[in-house]
């Protein structure tokens, strides 16, 4: 009997996931390998860190999706480093080694700091659950301080800013101008919040700077309708915990830093460095890493030339989804002759500023408002995996909707065990 070829797959984020499904109850064995033990719905982590929806309603723990399944297998730990020569991988103290026929590395991207490392410690990323409940406990734990506090608090307590003026970091600010409108005064009727201000950084002109400029121009309005002091052309420099540095010379005081102005690849040692381009492995239209036969790289990891990007992919989820399905597709055929190269159709983006305000750029059409507020609505809750998360999301907006509240504000911060000796 033919022994099935072996998969291992490395990171579960969209492409990884995708790639795992299509491969399910196929005939290959698949081994997923991620350092936490679910797949997380990223576009919602703002409301994650806003208290309007709940981590575990974006997580969905991958034992559960597969299992059910005849042929892949979860194993929760970190890869340190692969062994192209020897088809191997090594894993957690580098004691624990796995063998593969063909390895696909789906590891994402993670917060770029551009190098700086006292930043990096002190300002919040967004790129995993933990960070996003991090920014929320963070927040809520500030308000906590000021209400004891009072007349006593530094500035810095007053300002919540946002590096980045991406989806990400609009999506936060329109989230945060809410919560500073409609939830806080209730939870804190005694403190005035118009002193609470809501910073956007942005180093371009406009947000969103990839849209289109109808969509530009309505984010920004949208923003200062909800009274978000959008901040453009501004470059951060530094950030000490205390105070958010400019390239001009000016600077903020700020005790709540959260930043989104851009990523860079999680990279796992051992491949030639001369692939890489921008911290991406470069691949051809197949997803194969240039210089090896057998390891694929897919998602926001890859980078992959084509006449129509020749710059490479953007890094959002529908090229990761895509070329996870691809790459499936391609292993699931008898013979490498019959493969098909990826290329991404660009479906639009969008983006969403508050209630009933957004921005959706489609390939044929573009449009902004209430319609655009649903359209988004609707769309992400589709995407969610199961019914039961799609569900309780749905409620959690329905509910907010009709309240302006949520009740989703637990700071949950970890136990510290005392080991003293007695």
């Amino acid at each position: 009997m033919e022994s099935r070829e072996k998969i291992v797959i490395i990171g579960g984020g969209f492409a990884g996931l995708q790639l795992a499904k299509k491969l399910n109850n196929k005939n290959k064995k698949v081994i997923l390998i991620d350092k936490v033990n679910h797949h997380m719905f990223q576009p919602l982590f703002y409301q994650v860190a806003c208290g309007r929806i709940e981590p575990s309603n974006i997580s969905f723990p991958f034992r559960k999706i597969f299992q059910n399944s005849r042929n892949i297998r979860f194993r929760m730990t970190e890869v340190k480093k692969i062994l192209p020569e020897e088809n191997k991988i090594l894993v957690s103290d580098d004691e624990i080694e796995f063998t593969y026929d063909k390895l696909v590395i789906a590891t994402g991207c993670k917060t770029n700091f551009f190098g700086n490392s006292k930043m990096e410690n002190l300002a919040f990323g967004m790129k995993n659950t933990q960070e996003a409940i991090a920014i929320r406990n963070h927040v809520l734990l500030t308000f906590e301080k000021l209400i004891i506090e009072r007349s006593r608090s530094d500035d810095g307590n007053w300002n919540i800013v946002i590096v980045g003026s991406g989806p990400t970091g609009v999506e936060l600010a329109g989230a945060f101008a809410e919560m500073k409108k409609d939830i806080l005064p209730r939870d804190y009727p005694h403190m005035n919040f118009d002193n609470l201000n809501i910073i956007l950084v942005s180093s371009t002109e406009t947000p969103l700077a990839v849209m289109s400029e109808e969509s530009q121009k309505m984010s920004e309005k949208y923003l200062k309708e909800l009274g978000v002091n959008f901040l453009s052309g501004k470059r951060v420099t530094n950030y000490d915990g205390d105070k958010v540095y400019f390239e001009s010379g000016e600077e903020i005081p700020a005790n709540n830093v959260i930043w989104a102005a851009g990523v860079t690849g999680n990279v796992i040692s051992g491949l030639n460095p001369e692939i890489m381009v921008r911290n991406r492995y470069k691949t051809d239209r197949f997803n194969k890493i240039e210089g090896y036969k057998n390891i694929f790289a897919v998602g926001d990891i890859a980078y992959m030339e084509t006449p129509k990007y020749p710059q490479g992919h953007p890094q959002v989820a529908n090229v990761a989804i895509n070329q996870g399905k691809n790459l499936a597709q391609n292993f699931l055929k008898k013979s490498e002759k019959d493969w098909i190269e990826y290329e991404y159709e660009d479906r639009g983006s969008m983006a969403t500023i508050g209630k009933h305000r957004a921005v959706v750029d489609l390939p044929k059409f573009k449009f902004q408002g209430l319609f655009a507020w649903y359209f988004w609505m609707f769309l992400h809750l589709m995407l969610i995996l199961s019914v039961r998360n799609k569900l309780a999301i749905f409620f959690n907006w329905m509910w907010s909707y009709i309240n302006k509240d949520s009740s989703l504000r637990l700071i949950i911060v970890p136990s510290k065990k005392n080991n003293t000796e007695q």
